[in-house]
Parts: C-alpha cells; structure tokens; sequence
C-alpha cells in the first residue's frame, strides 16, 4: 500500500543546510501498521508529513499503490489529503466552534463520504454518543484525542498517519486510546502508521520500525 525508497529531505537554516531524512525506505503493506520510533530529531514527524504531502522530498520515492506521491500538483495532494488519508495528531486539532457531532464527522463531509450508521457506531465505540453537543473545550484530553480518531475515520481512509496520537496521554488512557485506534483501523480497513516513543505501544502493532539521524535501523524494536 505505502512504499517509501530513499527518501532524502532537508531544511535550510540560519547556520546551513540540516539534513533530516538519509535515504529512508519502508513498505507498509495494506490492512497492516507499523510503530515508528527514534530519539526526537530523527525525522519521524518530518517523514508523516512527507507522506502526508505537507512537505516535499528532496529526492526519493513515496508510492501509494505504486502510484508516485511526489510530482503532483498542490491540488493532487490536497485531495490526496482529503480522500486518502486521516491524520492524528497528539494536539487533537479540533474545530474549537464546532461540536463534538460536527467535528466528528467534518472530514468525512469535505470527502463527500458521510456514512450516518458509521459515523454513529464511531461515536458509540469511541465513547462519545453522550458529548455529541459538547464543545472541544468541555471534554477531557483523553476525549479530544477519541474524537480526533473518529475524524479521521470517519471517511474511512486508506492510509491512517498518527503523529504520538496518546504521547499527553496517562498510561491507562494511552493503552485505551491505542485499542480503539487499532480495533477502529481494523474494521475501516485502513493502514497505520504511527509515531511512538513508546516500546510497549509499538510492540503492538504488527510492525516496528526504527529511525536514528534521518536513517532507519535494521534492528527490530
């Protein structure tokens, strides 16, 4: 579904040139999910957001389906981002003038792939038929980030992207978060790719995939 081959992305700065990724390669076969891990400013964010289309590669190849990433004009990649993938971030990034019921199904509504019964049954799994009339700001943190899940699946994405998705979370609320992301992500038929720092949460998952100084180590989590 996702292949990544040597990838390579720099950013310019005041002192020169940084390079952050080195010649990345991974393969995220469909209906699996992979934990990405490394020390923080090894390229993890940098990588979701390449595959996101938010930022572009220097050199290498993203291929979705075998179909190359890279090369598309900004309105490919903003429906590359509006149909094919959902995005989870450990801010939540919810719609603070809209309700719980209008941010749960808001991506689903710009995707023009609103499913009433799907979008209900997230609610009730994710624990969030009770707050449908609640504002992001009256739920808890471990709340948000439920209903920052159910967004992105509401659409039911090929590819879901999920950036320390429970890293503000206790232990107990992360272990809960990770089971309905992964039992969600099962039943829309989604890939996962998740960032962690987290070896208990990334053992997991059915991948671990470990990045040091923008290069990706061959040794198992």
């Amino acid at each position: 579904m996702l292949k990544v081959e040597n990838l390579y992305k720099s950013f310019t700065t005041a002192q020169g040139t940084l390079p952050v990724l080195r010649g990345v390669d991974l393969h995220l076969p469909n209906g699996s999910s992979m934990a990405l891990m490394g020390e923080s400013g090894s390229g993890k964010s940098t990588l979701l957001h390449l595959i996101a289309g938010l930022e572009r590669a220097d050199s290498g190849h993203i291929l979705i389906d075998g179909t190359p990433l890279q090369g598309r004009r900004e309105a490919e990649l903003a429906r590359w981002r509006r149909l094919g993938i959902g995005l989870v971030f450990q801010q939540y990034n919810l719609i603070s003038s809209l309700d719980v019921a209008a941010n749960l199904t808001f991506q689903a509504r710009l995707a023009e792939r609103h499913d009433p019964a799907w979008a209900t049954y997230l609610a009730e799994q994710l624990g969030l038929r009770p707050l449908l009339e609640r504002y992001p700001e009256q739920l808890s943190g471990g709340q948000q980030q439920r209903l920052a899940i159910g967004r992105a699946l509401a659409a039911k994405p090929s590819l879901m992207l999920a950036d320390e998705p429970t890293g503000s979370l206790d232990e107990a609320s992360s272990d809960t978060v990770l089971e309905l992301l992964l039992r969600l992500v099962g039943e829309a038929g989604s890939s996962l790719l998740m960032v962690t720092h987290s070896p208990r949460l990334a053992a997991r998952l059915s991948r671990q995939c470990y990045l040091h100084l923008g290069r990706v180590q061959p040794q198992a989590v």
